[in-house]
């Protein structure tokens, strides 16, 4: 070996971790999951004949079943055959729940989260303006008008408002991100909806926004959704999180 060749090794990059078997099996899966050969209600094969089918043991095959249920991709019951569920944004929703009601510095993280993904949600829901989504805001926007004064009613609205714009990109994948951020939502827009003060014109102007957003996206006027989203933040969240403060404070 010549005298000015290093002592450092020719490939410093180390192999990687052969992937858990369990791992490949739950991921096959889950991918006939997403693309649809395997939808929402379907029985999902015996743990038998999933070990059959990938040559593993039935083990390895209840594992792979195992991790999939974790994360709300399949139904299980002891005894009975593995269903499908709809893929939805159910598993990181409960996540979000449980950081949000934890603390009002982990709501105010949740909602800056939620104002910039939505920032670009509006943007893109005015691009493609998908009629399933837009049908959806402007029942909501209907509902929400109804809803005037009612909290439960509201909030409820509320929430299909936004479900609704994200339907409205056409991106299955944004549309399970909302839903996995239900919880935040509905934490800041009960503190808003019950506030003690709260008069007939925080409602309307709540109600306003909300309409101006969407005919903004209905209109294709990207640029237009986006500062409704600012101001939408801007308004009703900031006054809700006055209210939380001051619980914050009262608790103190």
């Amino acid at each position: 070996m010549p005298d000015n060749v290093s002592d450092k090794p020719l490939f410093s990059a180390k192999l990687l971790t052969p992937p858990r078997l369990a791992d490949t099996v739950s991921e096959a899966i889950a991918t006939a999951l997403f693309d649809g050969r395997i939808t929402p209600g379907d029985e999902l094969p015996s743990e038998g004949e999933i070990a059959r089918e990938f040559g593993v043991s039935k083990p390895i095959a209840r594992e792979a079943l195992r991790q999939l249920s974790g994360v709300g991709l399949i139904q299980t019951q002891r005894g009975k055959v593995a269903r499908a569920t709809a893929i939805t944004g159910e598993p990181l929703d409960r996540i979000y729940g449980y950081a949000v009601r934890s603390s009002l510095a982990r709501l105010r993280e949740a909602n800056e989260m939620r104002h910039l993904f939505e920032t670009g949600i509006a943007r893109l829901a005015a691009e493609r303006r998908a009629e399933k989504g837009v049908a959806e805001m402007h029942e909501a926007v209907r509902e929400m008008r109804e809803g005037v004064g009612k909290p439960e009613i509201f909030i409820e609205a509320d929430i299909a408002f936004h479900l609704g714009m994200a339907e409205a990109t056409g991106n299955t994948m944004i549309r399970m991100q909302a839903e996995g951020m239900r919880s935040v939502q509905r934490e800041v827009s009960e503190l808003f909806s019950r506030r003690s003060n709260r008069s007939p014109t925080d409602w309307d102007a709540t109600v306003v926004r909300h309409e101006d957003l969407f005919a903004a996206i209905r209109d294709g006027d990207g640029a237009k959704a986006v500062e409704m989203i600012d101001r939408h933040y801007e308004a009703a969240d900031i006054a809700s999180f006055e209210v939380a403060g001051d619980m914050d404070g009262d608790d103190a």
